[in-house]
């Protein structure tokens, strides 16, 4: 069943759904990126932070040095002899995979709210 809402209220609750499937999607991803992430001393797992750039929009942000070459397998340390490696076999680029996962379930959820306004 649609819910009913006042024309002149449409636009309030309309943005407010919105703002809130930003912030859930991106904790959704800080937690599954965090997850993700090999751990030698955890350091790097824990300095994952959201951002909000707006209410709608968001980002994740590493600032450890070594955060590139350990999730994406770029700008590789000369200590790595060019070869990534991680002790959990990471997959490199896993955060932009799991992003990728979110963007179709935030899709979805999208979709409901829409459809909730009718």
């Amino acid at each position: 069943m649609a819910r009913k809402i006042q024309l002149n209220q449409v636009a309030p609750y309309f943005a407010k759904q919105v703002e809130t499937l930003v912030k859930v999607t991106t904790f959704e991803a800080e937690a599954r990126i965090k997850t993700a992430t090999p751990v030698d001393t955890g350091t790097l797992r824990n300095a994952w932070q959201p951002k909000f750039n707006g209410p709608y929009e968001a980002e994740l942000v590493n600032n450890m040095e070594y955060a590139e070459p350990v999730c994406y397998g770029t700008n590789l340390p000369p200590s790595w002899k060019g070869d990534y490696k991680t002790r959990q076999g990471t997959v490199p680029g896993f955060p932009d995979l799991i992003a990728k996962e979110l963007e179709s379930w935030a899709e979805k959820e999208y979709q409901k709210i829409v459809r909730g306004m009718g």
